[in-house]
């Protein structure tokens, strides 16, 4: 029993809503995992790699989410584990749309580019908000936003959206869905970077912005991530 109540610590304690979510963001991440890996034996063969991927992501998240539980609930800070987690799901993320992409034309190459864009802007937003390299937060932050921006113009206006365009179908819905994820989803990121670095900074304003971005990023991360799998799992399964 005290094995159990040590893994399901919202019976052993009481939690703070943030607590609340790292545990409930670490529940919802691995029951994703376990449905994205039994979804395989669902799909058609060329769906496999996507769902695979889809399960790794949830699963990576989820094994640091159990981590991050425990150094929130101990009164440690969570940003090194937030961004070893990301810094291995949200490149995965950018997997999915050549996998879904790849049928229709998409070389390794814009593979390759939406993993380094991916790569670049989470290594410099970790230099940026760990104070890294004695180089003000501004500048990690433009590199970072920029690589962005180039995520966003190539999936939105470059070769992932004419191949998209040109599949047309269940595929275009679903990429374009993917786009939504990346333009709406991961917007809480940079706001919260901003929000985190903003003492002497000219967006020095969002410092004063009250809201505990654990509670949005433990929120946006299970939203992202899990509708992410979801997305090209309806694609796997549609007609």
């Amino acid at each position: 029993m005290e094995n159990l109540l040590s893994i399901l610590p919202i019976l052993s304690t009481e939690l703070s809503l943030t607590d609340f979510t790292f545990w409930i963001g670490f529940a919802a991440m691995l029951a994703a995992t376990m449905f994205f890996f039994s979804a395989m034996n669902l799909v058609a063969d060329k769906w496999k790699t996507s769902m695979l991927v889809s399960a790794l992501i949830t699963g990576i998240a989820a094994l640091h989410y159990y981590y991050m539980r425990e150094a929130a609930m101990e009164g440690d800070i969570t940003t090194a584990y937030r961004y070893v987690d990301w810094i291995l799901t949200v490149p995965l993320m950018c997997v999915e749309f050549y996998l879904i992409l790849k049928p229709s034309g998409a070389t390794k190459g814009m593979l390759w580019k939406l993993i380094l864009l991916s790569t670049v802007m989470l290594v410099t937003g970790y230099f940026g908000e760990a104070g890294i390299m004695g180089l003000d937060a501004q500048l990690w932050g433009l590199v970072s936003g920029l690589a962005y921006f180039a995520i966003v113009h190539e999936i939105f206006m470059g070769n992932a959206a004419k191949l998209a365009q040109s599949a047309g179908g269940n595929v275009e819905s679903a990429h374009k869905m993917l786009c939504k994820f990346v333009l709406i989803g991961w917007a809480i990121y940079p706001l919260g970077y901003m929000i985190g670095t903003s003492e002497g900074m000219w967006y020095s304003f969002m410092g004063g912005v009250s809201v505990d971005m654990d509670l949005v990023y433990n929120v946006g991360d299970a939203i992202n991530k899990i509708g992410f799998g979801l997305v090209v799992y309806n694609l796997a399964v549609s007609k």
